[in-house]
């Protein structure tokens, strides 16, 4: 049994345990606070006073060595054990160029330049319309395009876009599909933007080669060139303009769809495969070029688009069916068309036969092929 004395002395333990608990926490919150306000005191007084200018004047722990390393003129090559490309440099300078460059000039340039083209097709289509076969249709068809050059142009064509589309989500993603999409809908996204973008990329680089061995011949510069563009094709008027089997636009076209590829697609290897030896600089310049490219060529793609789908009636035909009426042929390529019915390769009545059938006078179709 406890004694009335005993019973006093725990109480008392228990109460001064509990003052000391009490006492000990209210030592570490005004600790705390001690740590994370004091510090800031000085600089909401300053901000009462100046505005902030203290913030700028605190010195930056090895911020001077720092800033004299990244201010060098060009890389400097240090002393490393790791053996590798550009391993001895302690800050790339030019990667801040090429990031700027990005982001000030390359992006909103090129939305610039995709914008602008598609603001010419729209006010040519609502002054010019679409352009009518001359005289309609005549019921006489020529083959335009054998069945392997329509599936290489299709195949590039798809190819193509793939990566066009991909490769834009990636540079233009951050300001437009995130808003749409959230952080959480981008993101896998751009990674399966950026998986198809590195696995077509060599693909492309094959077709385009194909393309340009199959089509360059009739691409070559010939009589009449000169005068299609001094009269635009005869689209504004100005008389009618000679070609041959590719007028000047598409000519021109041609080589900046098959050269500017050709750039496009040598650097993206570059940049798909970093394990050459090719160091950040080079890394950087194909970025530029891959990219300028890019957005050039598909900038111009959309014109091509236009005028070979809606733009000129009858044109479309020739990559689907391979062959166009006779009144298209004679309209648009007149040399070439002259050329075709003086050998007698141009058929009356009937449609063409299916490609790659060997339809033809004999066979009872219209589709004979250009020698």
């Amino acid at each position: 049994v406890l004694t009335m004395r005993e019973g006093e002395d725990m109480a008392g333990s228990r109460c001064s345990g509990v003052a000391m608990r009490r006492w000990l926490r209210a030592s570490l919150l005004l600790s705390l606070v001690v740590v994370l306000v004091v510090p800031l005191v000085p600089y909401a007084l300053q901000q009462q006073g100046d505005g902030g200018a203290l913030a700028g004047r605190v010195p930056v722990p090895g911020a001077d060595l720092w800033r004299a390393v990244r201010q060098r003129e060009g890389p400097v090559q240090g002393v490393t054990q790791v053996q590798g490309v550009d391993s001895g440099v302690l800050i790339h300078t030019g990667g801040e160029g090429w990031r700027r460059f990005r982001s000030e000039v390359l992006i909103p340039w090129g939305a610039g330049l995709m914008g602008l083209v598609l603001a010419l097709i729209l006010l040519f289509y609502l002054v010019r319309g679409p352009i009518p076969i001359p005289g309609g249709r005549s019921g006489r068809t020529v083959r335009r395009f054998e069945v392997n050059e329509i599936v290489l142009h299709w195949a590039v064509v798809v190819v193509f876009w793939i990566l066009g589309l991909s490769g834009l989500t990636l540079l233009y993603g951050r300001l437009v599909l995130i808003p749409l999409l959230g952080p959480e809908g981008f993101s896998p996204t751009a990674s399966a933007a950026k998986e198809a973008h590195n696995l077509f990329g060599p693909v492309f680089l094959v077709l385009n080669v194909a393309l340009f061995l199959v089509f360059f011949r009739d691409n070559l510069p010939g009589r009449g060139d000169w005068d299609w563009l001094r009269r635009a094709g005869g689209m504004f008027g100005g008389g009618h303009a000679h070609a041959g089997r590719f007028n000047a636009g598409e000519k021109i076209w041609f080589w900046l769809a098959t050269l500017g590829g050709m750039v496009i697609a040598v650097t993206g290897l570059i940049l798909d495969f970093p394990v050459f030896g090719q160091g950040r600089v080079v890394m950087t310049g194909s970025h530029v070029l891959h990219a300028g490219f890019a957005l050039l060529v598909i900038a111009v793609s959309f014109g091509h688009t236009y005028l070979a789908t809606i733009g000129l009636k009858g044109s479309l035909e020739s990559m689907t069916r391979g062959t166009v009426d006779a009144n298209w042929a004679r309209a648009h390529h007149d040399l070439w068309y002259e050329r075709l019915e003086r050998s007698g390769k141009v058929q009356a009545g009937g449609q063409a036969g299916p490609a790659g059938t060997g339809a033809g006078p004999e066979a009872g179709g219209g589709a004979t092929r250009e020698p």
